[in-house]
């Protein structure tokens, strides 16, 4: 319908991190105000509020499994937050310019951080899991994590391994980077800088390294992730347009041009062929493909095309048959109608 359903104003300034909860009725906000905000919007309030960073909170998410939440921030730094017990658990630190964006692995424990010093970290939480994943519990203390040898291996003396390791650093943009994404599935990360290119990325227990840039983009690229189920990537710009990309051949397949509103983030839903896009103006929720087949009705008959076949569906009996292989079209362009003459007994795709 498209409707305003609620508005929830309790920041100072504006609002650049947001993300739902998987399960509860909640959602994580982070502002310029340099506050991080849980909200419930079945109670149409904001829960609490989360301070420790000292700068603009640029982005923030929750984490699948776990009550954490993750955010990442000017102050150069990424937080991660337990949101039952309200503690600050670790302090990711080694980045040296703002922090623009930070996300969890859904399923591994990884986190990944893009920064404005152009390079992607990857993190171990296996230690902070350990110590914090039990429900309902949150390390009363903040775990402190630094990046210089010396201090991890102090730490590590005094109180075993520490939670947070820095596994990956990913140096290969010439310019800040502002979006990193992990695959769902696959050892992959694709990034999204002010070099005007996406790149993907593939890691190891060892090592990480570049796969691929996709270039294309005329300026600053603001949000860039993977499709959730086809081998695609999907990236926005400040040049005004979203591209869908082909994974495999990196090449760019679709280019979705807005005139006058630059755009800064990318969502996609969690189980449908859908995603949303935030620009100057707004936002628009789109599908990069068809999902409606072209078919028409003659009395109990429909006929439609599913798979490149055209096929027959008998109303009254059930009976599905497929009539005639559809000949592949030169365009990747979906077929949109189908029209039936009974008389000449053919059809019009």
């Amino acid at each position: 319908m498209c409707v305003l359903i609620d508005k929830f104003d309790e920041h100072d300034g504006p609002v650049r991190g947001i993300d739902f909860h998987f399960q509860q009725p909640i959602f994580v906000s982070g502002g310029d105000d340099y506050k991080i905000k849980v909200w419930n919007y079945k109670q149409r309030k904001c829960i609490f509020t989360l301070l420790g960073h000292l700068d603009y909170i640029r982005t923030t998410f929750f984490h699948r499994n776990y009550p954490w939440i993750i955010s990442a921030s000017d102050d150069q730094t990424v937080r991660i937050w337990n949101w039952q017990s309200r503690n600050s658990i670790a302090i990711l630190t080694g980045h040296n310019h703002y922090v623009m964006c930070a996300q969890f692995h859904p399923t591994e424990d990884f986190v990944a951080s893009a920064s404005l010093d152009q390079t992607v970290r990857i993190w171990d939480i296996s230690g902070l899991r350990k110590k914090n994943a039990a429900p309902g519990m949150g390390g009363s203390s903040t775990a402190r994590i630094g990046t210089s040898s010396l201090a991890a291996s102090q730490t590590a003396d005094l109180f075993g391994q520490p939670d947070v390791i820095v596994k990956h650093v990913l140096e290969g943009h010439d310019r800040g980077v502002n979006w990193v994404s992990f695959h769902p599935t696959m050892p992959l990360l694709v990034s999204g800088a002010d070099d005007r290119q996406v790149k993907m990325w593939r890691y190891n227990e060892s090592k990480a390294w570049e796969v691929d840039s996709c270039r294309g983009h005329y300026n600053n690229v603001s949000c860039v992730l993977f499709h959730p189920k086809a081998e695609l990537i999907l990236s926005n710009s400040e040049d005004k347009s979203i591209r869908v990309w082909d994974m495999q051949k990196r090449t760019c397949l679709q280019n979705f041009r807005h005139d006058n509103d630059r755009f800064w983030v990318l969502a996609a839903h969690p189980t449908l062929n859908m995603f949303a896009a935030g620009h100057d103006n707004g936002m628009i929720v789109f599908k990069i493909e068809r999902e409606r087949p072209p078919f028409c009705v003659h009395e109990n008959l429909v006929f439609y095309v599913k798979e490149r076949q055209l096929r027959r569906l008998d109303l009254t009996t059930n009976k599905d048959v497929s009539l005639i292989q559809v000949k592949a079209n030169k365009l990747t362009q979906p077929f949109y109608s189908l029209h039936y003459n009974p008389a000449e007994n053919c059809f019009l795709l």
